[in-house]
């Protein structure tokens, strides 16, 4: 573990930097990456994030020799993911009067990961203000970047921003800040946002929108270096990236609904593209010719088919469809299957079956997890009876995810 590194007054990098070859998402880090922490000496002393759980006992140890574990007063977790909060077991019990500040959703996740069960937490919401004597820290939930439960904090009077994994470089380095490495790290940050950031792209405006109007001298993430010259640049790199540039996609949402429920499911998933700019129309397979719904299929960049399940089987003439895709070049296609059922939606199944058979990439609620780790993304999109409540989310959010896919 290294020595604490100076960002502003009173705030200091003590983080790992970790040299290896690093598995890192089904990927290997071959430039290393660091794991940045930060120690906030005020008259409440205050943790921003931890290291990866393999380096805790060493970051605890490392901590003890610059302050007396039992003054620190709080523990901010911007992200649970076991890279950021990996050290709060160590030091939650060693740091015994710290309250853990976390948004309302990690709390539980917290509690579970380092049985924290009988500790104070502090769940801060949207413009939460915490004052920790002498500085002011402001937090921002970012849901989804990359994770449900991830918030960035501000400490106000320093112009700091700490993102977690947002606006983060996986680079190993021993010059910490941007203007003191060796070489120009653009491309690094490029990559690392392509890997991690990109396919939550939505979310990235969301958050662009929300820190616009601070004035950020400094940023501190949570991998590789600290950003303190052309902040601006590397706030811009993302706003550009992230942008919605769907031009001309279509989509096509064909369908065989029984009592009208799967109707519903693919007139919202069309609404949902369409807000998306994506040109998406729905159609009835029992009332339109077969030639003509092959023909939509053929134009279409993505292709939602769902049926309803009777006797354990799709209904009416979409099996007509389904036959032939597997004879058709539909490479490039994304494509997805729904439904509405009552009870066990055999239907929905058989059409992921037709699907897979075909040469288009068809999304599945496992390679979606593996890929992204967005584990509330479900395909098929399978829905009991009625669209209501949280299933008009659900719906939203997996249609949204197949438009951000066409970007």
């Amino acid at each position: 573990m290294e020595n604490k590194i100076m960002l502003n007054e009173n705030i200091y990098w003590i983080g790992k930097v970790d040299d290896r070859d690093v598995p890192f998402h089904r990927l290997t880090l071959t430039k290393g990456t660091t794991y940045n922490s930060y120690l906030l000496m005020t008259e409440k002393p205050t943790v921003i994030d931890t290291v990866d759980i393999s380096f805790g006992r060493e970051f605890v140890e490392n901590l003890k020799g610059l302050i007396d574990l039992e003054k620190i007063q709080y523990i901010v977790i911007n992200h649970t993911e076991p890279d950021h909060s990996g050290a709060l077991g160590s030091l939650a019990s060693k740091a015994k009067n710290a309250v853990i500040v976390c948004t309302e959703p990690a709390v539980h996740e917290l509690k579970e990961m380092y049985k924290l069960h009988n500790r104070e937490f502090l769940a801060v919401k949207d413009g939460d203000i915490l004052d920790i004597g002498g500085k002011t820290l402001k937090f921002i939930e970012t849901p989804y970047l990359h994770t449900e439960e991830t918030m960035i904090t501000y400490a106000i009077e320093d112009k700091t921003l700490f993102p977690c994994d947002i606006f983060s470089t996986h680079i190993a380095n021993y010059e910490y800040f941007n203007d003191m490495a060796k070489e120009d790290i653009t491309e690094d940050f490029k990559v690392y946002y392509q890997l991690i950031m990109h396919p939550h792209r939505r979310y990235v405006q969301d958050m662009i929108n929300k820190i616009k109007d601070l004035d950020i001298k400094v940023i501190a993430p949570s991998h590789g270096f600290i950003l303190r010259d052309n902040v601006k640049k590397f706030i811009d790199i993302y706003d550009n990236m992230s942008k919605n540039t769907n031009k001309d996609k279509k989509a096509v949402v064909l369908y065989s609904s029984m009592t009208s429920n799967t109707k519903k499911i693919a007139l919202l998933i069309e609404e949902n593209l369409k807000k998306d700019n994506i040109d998406s129309k729905a159609i009835d397979a029992n009332k339109t010719d077969k030639e003509e719904v092959l023909q939509a299929v053929k134009e279409a960049d993505a292709v939602f088919i769902g049926s309803s399940t009777k006797y354990g089987d799709m209904i009416g003439k979409l099996e007509d469809v389904l036959k032939e895709l597997k004879d058709m070049n539909l490479e490039g296609k994304i494509a997805a299957a729904f439904g509405s059922y009552g009870w066990s939606g055999e239907a929905i199944e058989v059409i992921q079956d037709y699907l897979n058979q075909s040469n288009m990439k068809v999304l599945n609620t496992s390679e979606i997890i593996k890929s992204t780790g967005m584990s509330d993304i479900y395909f098929p999109m399978r829905i009991r009876f009625s669209a209501k409540g949280d299933t008009l989310k659900e719906i939203e959010r997996s249609s949204k995810f197949v438009s951000d896919l066409l970007n």
